[in-house]
């Protein structure tokens, strides 16, 4: 990494540019002297790097994330006891430009930008997921959405690709993504040919004999099997090495089934007991993985000090071009955390199909003028999820529950049965 001799004096800012196995840094002291060096992505050039940082700590350090790389030296520069921002990489493309007329890019020049970004105060404080006690929370739900991700990718190929070639009339057997049971039917026949080598009567004992609902079971086996019968299917053998890879692919789609069922159930279990998951739990249409998408994502929503600055972090805040007398209408920015604007919009969704809550009312007034309007329902989805991520602030900073009984005030002032309206256990 090169020498670091001499004392700087306090206070001293730091620009990051990161990157895989060597991160550029650029030293500025308070006399305007700068220091350029290169640190390696190794324990012994971190210790060094704190070394030089130790007279005139804490430091004000910012970064420019790049994938999963900051991370490591962002927490250990945190544990040093220096302030730790990150810059987004729009703003540093763009003030590049600005700086120096021209989109060329290297490294030093990038520690140059961040360098003025940091001066000029256009930063975000970094909060370490590590520091901060959500870590946990973002790998559990990062390792969910990977296992959901392959199951899907996996379904579309039995849908799109295994199914229409051996046996087209079984896709309707498993049309239903959670029609887990069926898929062991599918996984022993998976083709006419395999079908047809046993009576009926022995096929559908075979699948029936035991659990869940004998009759339900014992009608689908039995209509899977006569479809077999008259299916257009490619003639293959029933051990032919197409059907063995056929069974394969299922094999993988009833294993990530199981893990995605057992991380379910692993979530709801860890979270049982945390204050932060009942209190979203308790708001229409936000069930155990939106819960926990929130929680992962947002990591505590009380350092956030005011409902807008939530709201932008999820990029649900509104934009509008302006110039001179004319002026845009206005949209999302969509210049946010992706994944908590999608869990805020499905939330909005599964409110919606509610018969009765605050949500549903405040869509139905928006699609009020045209129900069948498209474009004013999708606003008006909007307008729900930004609303769901109002409320999911507001209680986790007041620590209170979702309050129903405000729903059931009718015009008139009184409020009936509240029966219907009270909370069921939660889904798990």
């Amino acid at each position: 990494m090169g020498s670091f001799s001499g004392a700087l004096p306090n206070p001293a800012w730091v620009a990051i540019d990161i990157a895989k196995n060597r991160h550029e840094v650029l030293l500025e002291t308070n006399n305007g002297a700068r220091r350029r060096l290169s640190i390696e992505n190794t324990l012994a050039d971190f210790k060094t790097f704190a070394e030089l940082l130790r007279p005139h700590r804490p430091c004000e350090i910012a970064i420019e994330p790049t994938g999963d790389y900051h991370r490591p030296l962002a927490n250990f520069l945190i544990r040093q006891g220096h302030h730790v921002h990150f810059v987004s990489s729009i703003a540093t493309n763009r003030t590049r430009e600005a700086l120096f007329n021209s989109w060329d890019k290297n490294d030093p020049k990038d520690a140059q930008v961040i360098l003025h970004l940091l001066k000029s105060g256009t930063t975000q404080v970094f909060s370490d997921p590590l520091e901060r006690g959500h870590h946990d929370l973002q790998e559990l739900l990062g390792t969910y959405r990977k296992i959901v991700d392959r199951k899907t990718r996996i379904y579309h190929s039995l849908q799109t690709h295994y199914l229409p070639l051996y046996f087209p009339e079984a896709e309707r057997f498993i049309t239903t993504a959670r029609a887990e049971w069926f898929l062991e039917v599918l996984h022993e026949a998976p083709c006419p040919s395999a079908v047809l080598k046993h009576s009926k009567k022995v096929f559908v004992k075979k699948f029936t004999a035991s659990g869940g609902k004998i009759t339900l079971r014992q009608r689908l086996v039995g209509e899977y099997y006569e479809s077999a019968r008259e299916s257009v299917g490619i003639p293959v053998a029933a051990g032919s090495w197409a059907v063995q890879m056929f069974q394969l692919t299922i094999e993988q789609y009833i294993r990530l089934a199981k893990q995605r069922k057992m991380l379910e159930e692993l979530i709801h279990g860890q979270l049982e007991k945390n204050a932060d998951y009942q209190r979203l739990r308790s708001i229409p249409g936000i069930g155990p993985i939106i819960a926990l998408t929130i929680l992962a994502e947002g990591g505590d929503l009380r350092r956030f000090s005011h409902y807008r600055k939530f709201l932008n972090y999820c990029g649900l805040a509104l934009s509008a071009s302006q110039s001179g007398s004319h002026r845009g209408t206005p949209q999302l920015s969509k210049r946010g955390n992706a994944r908590l604007r999608s869990a805020f919009w499905m939330a909005a969704k599964a409110a919606i199909m509610q018969r009765r809550n605050g949500f549903r009312r405040k869509y139905d007034a928006y699609v009020r003028a045209n129900p069948l309007d498209a474009d004013l329902k999708r606003k008006a989805y909007t307008a729900v999820a930004a609303k769901v991520a109002r409320v999911a602030y507001g209680l986790i900073k007041s620590e209170k529950e979702y309050r129903h009984f405000f729903e059931a005030v009718v015009p008139d002032g009184r409020i009936p049965s509240l029966g219907p309206l009270r909370r069921s256990r939660p889904r798990r």
